[in-house]
């Protein structure tokens, strides 16, 4: 114990620093003293402030303001411009593109970047893949839209697209037509035109071989292929032959309705035996234009070249017009937008706890199993970003609309719209603001949804 009269020791004085310097006072914390006053950020951050109400804040501002006034500017409308893009064929075409841009175009590019991601995870190459599917990133819009413009040409000579359909069509519906090809004109012929086919005036019986002539045949319709006309081998019993061939001599003479030197034979051709209305038997005629129908019953045939030879050959989609074009314009935008998507959910992708992957499979899970109950639960939160992201932009899609389709107010958008009313031909201000205003509208929730996720992440 301590004695009644002993002192309490005093309180120690803080040791002295160093150099004599007196400790700092404990009026602000280190992270203060660091950071600069709020006046001098303000001072820096002033210019670029500025900058961005002048290019942003005043823009927009301005086209709430003129979007309330008519075409002149001077005569307030209110709400007009506003209802007015609901109204027309144009307007309603435009809004109803919109619409199956926004749901269709994210979600097709937010599913194939995930296709990608997934499978180039499991092949050597990947990284070389990955720099091709993100290639088309490094091409402007404009570029792009000239190269599917080139695609989707109509003459399958220039376009690929077409190109392809026709060589997957001849594949597999091998045929040889010549559109205009037809009989002669005048009395006493042996064939005649007849529901957009040709068949012979007299009928021929079995045993009995057929003559053909046909005329307008145009040279770039005959095969190379295609031979010298020949008469049909002499028939035999249950048998149908015939020669179908072009009937014209170059330089003229030659014996009408009759195969002569220098007339070509027409190859390809699908030949009928028909009586009572009912086909009974079937040929196709060969490089020399002969055809031969075997087990042909008793009786008298008419013999018909289906209107089929004779129509236009299969050159493709009409991908620049009708139903076709706003799913060929969002094919394009698959081209370039593929590969950010693919990039970034290949980065969540490289983020997921390779254990939690591992304990399904040896749990017994199927890989189909575990994309669908691991892989994509974890993947969420990316494939929401990549999805929202996708739909803000699409909702701002101009460049790819305006080169592709041409003008073609079956391809409009919103965004070409406004563009349109304003400043391409509609001399509408009021009309193009007001439905500029409406595109920032239906951004705005998209943009606030990315920007507080992303608060969320950093928290």
């Amino acid at each position: 114990m301590k004695a009644p009269n002993e002192e309490a020791p005093k309180e120690q004085a803080p040791p002295a620093v160093a150099g004599g310097a007196a400790p700092a006072p404990r009026g602000r914390t280190a992270r203060e003293r660091l950071n600069p006053p709020s006046w001098l950020a303000m001072t820096f951050l002033l210019p670029a402030l500025l900058l961005l109400g002048f290019l942003v804040v005043y823009p927009i501002v301005y086209s709430v303001i003129r979007s309330f006034f008519d075409a002149s500017g001077d005569g307030f409308v209110g709400v007009d411009n506003y209802t007015g893009v609901f109204k027309g064929h144009d307007n309603l075409v435009a809004v109803r593109n919109t619409a199956i841009w926004v749901v269709v175009a994210p979600t097709v590019v937010t599913i194939v970047g995930l296709v990608f991601a997934v499978l180039t995870e499991r092949i050597r190459w990947g990284t070389v893949f990955k720099l091709v599917v993100f290639m088309p990133m490094a091409i402007s819009f404009l570029a792009s839209g000239v190269i599917f413009r080139l695609v989707y040409q109509q003459d399958p000579d220039k376009g690929v697209a077409n190109a392809a359909l026709v060589a997957i069509h001849d594949t597999f519906a091998q045929g040889t037509t010549y559109p205009g090809a037809g009989p002669r004109n005048g009395g006493n012929q042996p064939v005649r035109a007849e529901g957009g086919g040709v068949v012979t005036v007299n009928q021929v019986a079995a045993g009995q071989s057929a003559l053909v002539p046909l005329l307008k045949v145009k040279p770039e319709y005959l095969p190379k292929d295609a031979k010298p006309a020949a008469r049909a081998p002499a028939s035999q019993p249950g048998r149908l032959t015939g020669t179908v061939w072009f009937d014209f001599t170059k330089g003229g003479g030659g014996q009408p309705n009759a195969p002569n030197a220098g007339e070509s034979g027409l190859p390809g051709i699908k030949v009928e035996a028909v009586k009572d209305g009912k086909v009974v038997a079937k040929a196709t005629t060969g490089a020399d234009g002969t055809f031969t129908m075997k087990k042909v019953p008793d009786g008298s045939y008419t013999i018909r070249l289906p209107a089929g030879n004779f129509t236009a050959a299969y050159n493709g989609a009409e991908w620049l017009g009708g139903t076709l074009i706003t799913p060929a314009i969002i094919g394009s935008y698959l081209w370039v937008w593929a590969g950010f998507a693919m990039v970034l959910i290949a980065a969540g992708l490289a983020a997921i706890p390779r254990d939690a992957l591992e304990a399904a499979r040896v749990d017994g899970a199927t890989e189909w199993q575990v994309f669908r109950r691991v892989t994509i639960p974890l993947l969420a939160p990316v494939l929401v970003v990549v999805l929202v992201t996708l739909v803000i932009n699409v909702l701002k899609v101009f460049d790819l609309v305006y080169i592709i389709g041409g003008g073609d107010p079956d391809a409009s958008v919103l965004a070409l719209q406004m563009w349109t009313e304003s400043f391409g031909g509609g001399d509408d201000q009021g009309a193009g603001s007001a439905i500029a205003v409406l595109l920032f509208v239906l951004v705005l929730p998209a943009m606030l949804f990315n920007v507080r996720r992303i608060r969320q992440e950093r928290s």
